[in-house]
């Protein structure tokens, strides 16, 4: 599995990305399971009041979650892609330019697939 992550502002955003062969979590919404490659990552907008208040720069920004929207991808790359695009999609809707984002991706071994 790689975990997609995005930091800005003195905050962060990962997501998972679960690589053929890998149990993406399943839960209404989800892909099908026979895609090669899901994308999970959580969803957020910006908001005038209530949600969550997250330190953004020099700012307090609110910001709401919507659930997770996995996607499923044919390829490794389209995957990654993806959700790189999704990452800075997210800083960007509470008012981070999203060529302020820097990425990184990272491998990790899970340790409980059956």
């Amino acid at each position: 599995m790689l975990l997609v992550r995005g930091s800005a502002g003195g905050t962060e955003l990962t997501g998972t990305l679960y690589e053929r062969g890998e149990r993406p979590p399943s839960f209404s919404g989800a892909p099908d399971g026979n895609a090669a490659y899901v994308w999970v990552c959580d969803e957020f907008y910006e908001v005038d009041s209530g949600g969550t208040v997250q330190r953004i720069d020099d700012r307090e920004v609110h910001v709401a979650f919507e659930s997770p929207m996995p996607r499923g991808f044919d390829t490794r790359q389209q995957a990654v892609e993806g959700a790189k695009e999704h990452v800075r999609t997210q800083f960007a809707r509470i008012g981070v330019d999203p060529e302020a984002v820097e990425l990184e991706v990272e491998k990790v071994e899970r340790s409980d697939q059956t």
